[in-house]
């Protein structure tokens, strides 16, 4: 798609697993370019494993226009065994969906992208290499010694990155961003033959030598698959002494500000306010300031770390009757 102004905006997000139906992957549409009046698609059903869970969708727009892929984490929460078994025993999977209109959707499928030493796969998401023509899919797993197979060790999340060029046959995994501390939610966005690679900081507050725990940090390079990025910047959203930030931040969305002016980038404040908007002027910036005012963006509270996809006009005008009106 272009980078012109999109007609409008389709957003994939979950609701939490404080809720029973929360873990389901749910769309809200934006019927105009300023973002800030959102439907719910009443006329989609919400997509989720039979007897299971999907959480942090991401969604994209197929290389050739033939389509669009939604990728998720495999995994319910509520009413099950809690964080620490989902984190050491849970799903090597990732749960995909394919749709020609973003009406349909043809899923899940579950495929398994990691082996048994991997005790988990979370927030994948994917980018197109144009050097490479084929899509770079990453995700954050924990993994453990073969000689630990109950995985009873200490570990911490990693990224890892396969390639596929139809997310059905995908490539052996391998290390991309392991920084011996843990790590998740990273996203790419390429600009001016630069890919830029935000990702949460997941170390616990307080810990020794990280004052920017539970924020994120970007990073650049020429070469979308190396594993060495260059720092741009760190404690994204933890604001300062005179511009109040976040409580924590994750599951970051980065897109051109819907004015043409620069960057925008939002961020999850988990058990908080939710999408909260952050801009900037460049993706080299080593400050994001809070995107505030009346023309500032606006997602509605209590929809949980997903994805946002520019839309044309003809895109908008055919999810329209899947939204109640207005009130």
């Amino acid at each position: 798609m272009p980078r012109n102004t999109p007609a409008g905006y389709l957003l994939a997000h979950f609701t939490g697993e404080h809720l029973a139906d929360g873990e389901q992957v749910r769309f809200s549409l934006c019927d105009s370019p300023r973002m800030d009046r959102w439907r719910e698609l009443d006329g989609v059903a919400p997509l989720a494993p039979d007897g299971g869970g999907a959480r942090d969708p991401f969604l994209i727009r197929s290389a050739d226009g033939s389509g669009f892929h939604l990728i998720a984490t495999d995994l319910r929460i509520h009413g099950g065994d809690g964080w620490e078994q989902a984190i050491a025993h849970g799903s090597r999977s990732l749960l995909v969906w394919n749709s020609a209109d973003l009406h349909d959707w043809d899923g899940p499928r579950r495929v398994e992208v990691m082996p048994e030493q991997a005790g988990c796969v979370w927030a994948p998401e994917a980018v197109w290499d144009p050097a490479r023509e084929e899509y770079l899919v990453f995700w954050a797993s924990t993994v453990y010694p073969e000689y630990d197979p109950e995985h009873r060790s200490p570990s911490y999340h990693r990224m890892f990155c396969a390639t596929t060029q139809d997310f059905r046959t995908f490539s052996a995994p391998r290390p991309w961003l392991d920084t011996g501390y843990p790590v998740i939610d990273s996203t790419v966005v390429e600009h001016d033959g630069w890919f830029y690679r935000f990702t949460k900081d997941e170390r616990l507050p307080g810990t020794p030598g990280a004052p920017h725990a539970k924020f994120v940090f970007v990073e650049r390079s020429r070469d979308l698959r190396s594993p060495h990025y260059e720092p741009v910047t760190q404690g994204v959203g933890r604001g300062t002494d005179e511009l109040p930030g976040l409580a924590h931040a994750e599951g970051p969305i980065v897109l051109p500000a819907p004015d043409g002016d620069g960057w925008l980038l939002l961020l999850d404040e988990f058990e908080g306010r939710g999408y909260v908007p952050f801009r900037a002027d460049r993706l080299d910036s080593p400050v994001w300031l809070p995107a505030a005012g009346p023309d500032g963006c606006v997602i509605p509270p209590g929809l949980r770390h997903g994805s946002l996809l520019p839309l044309t006009a003809a895109e908008c005008a055919g999810l329209r009757d899947l939204a109640p009106a207005e009130a």
